[in-house]
């Protein structure tokens, strides 16, 4: 197959650095996509780096922007993050750390960086599995958006490109995610999870994120690197 590049929009997550691996492992050459946007748990930026940097990306951009400005979100305003949720409860409804509108804004500046590169890939880590009920995260929000990227840009209406969004965890557990990622030699322990995170990014171990990571790498029969990491013990 020919080299192809593409854009991987990651967060320094346990879910979009196994898509930066996906992609690497099919050919593609990674442009990796990040964002400051007013996030609480912005330790995860950090984490971003580490993966970007140990996992050879081409370009590595993180983008500011001020999601704080509209809140609506408890990893954007100040309201509180859900802790100790059945993961059940999870998927009934959205929670409040639902950002609005989020995954549409990240795909507009990773759909501008595509069409400029020439690359008609772009990976996004969503899952409509083990997921905490987000609207932006289900397969018809993706088609819906695929379909609107090649009627809006030059790169599909003038240039007879294809501009796809790729989303190869979509229909994947928590469980299989991490043992994908496992065997594509990923380094979890250089990832970051939790809504909610300590002093150097020490996971709370109780919101909604870190309570799905710890079902997943259970479900898997593996441990959690990053635990070891901080120094914490399972019970």
């Amino acid at each position: 197959m020919p080299v192809r590049d593409a854009v991987v929009l990651l967060s320094g997550g346990l879910d979009s650095t196994t898509t930066l691996a996906v992609a690497q492992a099919s050919g593609f050459i990674v442009y990796a996509l990040s964002f400051r946007y007013g996030q609480r748990h912005d330790a995860e930026l950090a984490s971003a780096v580490h993966v970007a940097r140990a996992m050879g990306v081409l370009e590595h951009a993180i983008i500011d922007i001020d999601l704080r400005r509209f809140g609506g979100s408890a990893l954007t305003d100040e309201i509180a993050v859900p802790k100790d949720r059945d993961v059940n409860e999870m998927a009934t409804g959205i929670p409040v750390t639902y950002v609005p509108a989020r995954n549409t804004v990240f795909l507009s500046f990773a759909l501008a960086w595509a069409e400029t590169l020439g690359a008609d890939d772009i990976f996004i880590g969503v899952n409509a599995l083990d997921y905490s009920g987000y609207p932006d995260c289900r397969p018809e929000y993706l088609r819906a958006y695929e379909a609107m990227a090649n009627l809006a840009t030059k790169a599909g209406v003038e240039d007879g490109r294809q501009l796809k969004i790729q989303a190869p965890l979509m229909r994947m557990t928590k469980a299989e995610i991490i043992r994908k990622g496992t065997g594509l030699g990923v380094d979890y322990a250089l990832t970051s999870s939790c809504y909610d995170p300590g002093v150097a990014g020490r996971p709370c171990l109780e919101c909604d994120s870190c309570r799905l990571r710890a079902k997943g790498f259970a479900g898997a029969g593996l441990p959690d690197p990053l635990l070891a990491k901080f120094g914490i013990h399972p019970v």
